[in-house]
């Protein structure tokens, strides 16, 4: 009788704590997204003016922790050290995030050294290029017309 009354109670405590530690737990997909970011960039083209610099860091996180952004009426820009500093390793990253990100962006150019993609129309592109900037850096520019 004395262990058929520890049961339920245990198994009571046990559940509380599951659900407890299932709401306090931190998730492994909290960081952020290389793809919301790119697609909230693309998406205020051609005037980038609304977005902050904290905006396009997601995109580097992956591949390095110093960005430094930048938004202009004209364009986005972000430039940072890849970790390890192996930039092309990272361009190419870049580059297969853009491409998985935004599906309707055309890569027009892909060279050890430059990823270029463009969305939309003559005249009304929203222009995408990742590149090596000096021996050691990436450099992502977004700029759009229309």
């Amino acid at each position: 009788m004395h262990l058929s009354v520890r049961r339920p109670a245990c198994a009571a405590l046990l559940a509380l704590s599951f659900g407890v530690l299932a709401t306090t737990s931190a998730h492994a997909d909290d960081t952020p997204s290389p793809c919301d970011a790119l697609k909230r960039i693309v998406a205020a083209a051609p005037n980038f003016s609304s977005l902050s610099a904290i905006d396009g860091r997601a995109v580097a996180l992956p591949y390095g922790d110093d960005a430094k952004c930048a938004a202009s009426q004209t364009n986005y820009r972000c430039t940072w050290t890849p970790h390890g500093g192996a930039s092309a390793d990272a361009l190419q990253g870049v580059a297969a995030d853009i491409a998985s990100c935004l599906p309707d962006a055309t890569h027009d150019q892909n060279s050890p050294a430059r990823q270029h993609f463009y969305l939309g129309a003559r005249g009304a592109r929203t222009e995408i290029t990742a590149a090596q900037a000096g021996s050691n850096k990436l450099k992502l520019e977004i700029y759009g017309s229309r």
